[in-house]
């Protein structure tokens, strides 16, 4: 993987993460304005506006630079077409963060939240020294599930009826992983 600080992208053998840009607002709408991604995400809003996008992707950069979340595009890496999104929150005083992604629905099942996923945590664990990487999913969504798993993420539990969404209750089950440098110095 190349990182690339002065222009914060990430390079994997698919992907190119990078900065959202305003062109790529009204295409994060049309990929959010979906209800099967509603569903999975816990503050996605539906419908998704326009609006929505482009408040969503006015800090980005000013987040990345002061080291509070870095927020990426996945986007192919030959044709720049976009895929989804992965970010990851930086909770400093602790060495931890939250990622999340998401993936538009037409491009599901190809590998590209696990190949992002596995980026970010890279990024985040050689480049920011964080020590521990955590996520989330509702049970209802153990696609989710399965690319934390694959980021060699392990179970730690699940938050029985933790969320009221839809006129029902969902099950936030949680995953983690630690830093294997910082787990094993001596390594």
């Amino acid at each position: 993987m190349n990182n690339n600080r002065t222009d914060r992208t990430l390079e994997t053998d698919r992907l190119l993460l990078r900065l959202f840009k305003p062109a790529d607002a009204e295409e994060v709408r049309d990929y959010c304005n979906n209800y099967n991604i509603y569903r999975s995400t816990l503050t996605l809003p539906y419908p998704y506006p326009l609006e929505c996008a482009v408040s969503w992707m006015a800090n980005h950069e000013q987040n990345f630079d002061l080291d509070k979340m870095y927020e990426f595009a996945i986007t192919d890496r030959n044709t720049g077409k976009l895929y989804g999104a992965v970010g990851i929150s930086n909770h400093q005083p602790y060495h931890n963060g939250e990622i999340a992604y998401w993936i538009g629905e037409a491009h599901w099942g190809q590998g590209y939240g696990t190949e992002a996923a596995r980026a970010v945590i890279e990024f985040v664990f050689t480049e920011k020294n964080y020590h521990r990487v955590y996520a989330r999913h509702f049970a209802s969504n153990p696609a989710s599930g399965k690319i934390m798993q694959k980021c060699g993420m392990s179970y730690e539990g699940t938050l029985k009826d933790h969320i009221y969404k839809n006129n029902s209750y969902e099950d936030l089950v949680y995953y983690g992983i630690l830093n294997p440098v910082k787990e094993n110095p001596e390594t």
